[in-house]
């Protein structure tokens, strides 16, 4: 059993804040910046609430963070009330947000200089991968303090994997969303195109799935696209702000991402459509319109 400190309780947050507390038997200590969160949360769970982020983190072995951006994230750990402030010598600030590489070099850098281990680690896998504790982790840093982290991150995740220095995490999910722009492009055309051509799109599902067209959003989201439902899942406001963080990565490092820019242009035709807390799946919306 460890010390663990929890900050941020959103969809995904509180979930995983909970297997800590009940897959792994962790002594949790968890901070939300609404108060009425983290006591409903220690209500279900048990542990405690704190009232600031630098008290949750007061004597912590392992201190996690799932919150917005990166301008969050700075809020927390290095503002006024901080995690960073109140973190021992020894410790480990794990980050799951998703969030800049920029960022997570930034506070990793400032983590050195007052003794403790810093991790990028942002999750995939959606709420209902929170929910049921099969996330899948792709973490920044040094291997050593990611070797002591990894069993207290296994609590929620079915895939834990340590993909170089520290913003590595973060630059791994960059390539997880790029993917996921098209795959998702890409079955919305299809169903829109199958249902233009009269086939019945359970058919062709069926059948296509398990050929080379197969992907998790095909055996999880034709369904709803089908049925026209994205009241769901992953907003499009949270797909936008990854999507902005990874293509002002690629104007960086010179990656061309000519299709990922243009689903990101389709986002925003959703969110003027009103979707903006629409599932990402919902670009089948915007050819339906």
């Amino acid at each position: 059993m460890a010390t663990v400190a929890f900050i941020g309780l959103g969809v995904m947050g509180y979930p995983m804040a909970g297997h800590l507390r009940t897959r792994g038997g962790h002594d949790v200590c968890v901070y939300n910046r609404t108060g009425a969160k983290a006591e409903k949360w220690v209500a279900e769970f048990g542990g405690k609430a704190a009232k600031t982020p630098a008290e949750a983190a007061q004597g912590a072995e392992f201190v996690f963070a799932c919150v917005g951006n990166d301008e969050d994230l700075r809020s927390v750990t290095t503002g006024p009330d901080g995690a960073f402030h109140a973190m021992k010598q020894g410790a480990v600030f794990i980050d799951n947000t998703t969030a800049s590489a920029e960022v997570a070099r930034e506070l990793h850098a400032a983590a050195q200089e007052k003794g403790f281990g810093f991790l990028d680690a942002p999750v995939s896998g959606g709420q209902a991968g929170a929910e049921n504790g099969v996330l899948t982790v792709m973490v920044g840093g040094n291997s050593d303090t990611f070797e002591a982290a990894k069993p207290v991150i296994d609590c929620y995740a079915k895939m834990v994997g340590l993909m170089g220095d520290v913003g590595s995490g973060q630059l791994t999910k960059m390539v997880n969303q790029i993917c996921i722009a098209g795959l998702v492009q890409g079955l919305a055309e299809g169903i829109h195109f199958g249902k233009a051509a009269g086939l019945d799109i359970e058919k062709v599902i069926e059948v296509i799935s398990k050929g080379a067209a197969g992907s998790w959003q095909m055996e999880n989201r034709y369904k709803t696209m089908n049925d026209g439902h994205y009241e769901h899942g992953f907003a499009v406001d949270w797909m936008r702000k990854d999507l902005a963080i990874l293509l002002d990565e690629a104007r960086s490092n010179g990656a061309s991402l000519p299709v990922t820019a243009l689903v990101d242009q389709f986002y925003r035709d959703i969110q003027k459509m009103g979707g903006s807390r629409w599932d990402t799946s919902s670009l089948l919306a915007r050819l339906e319109r």
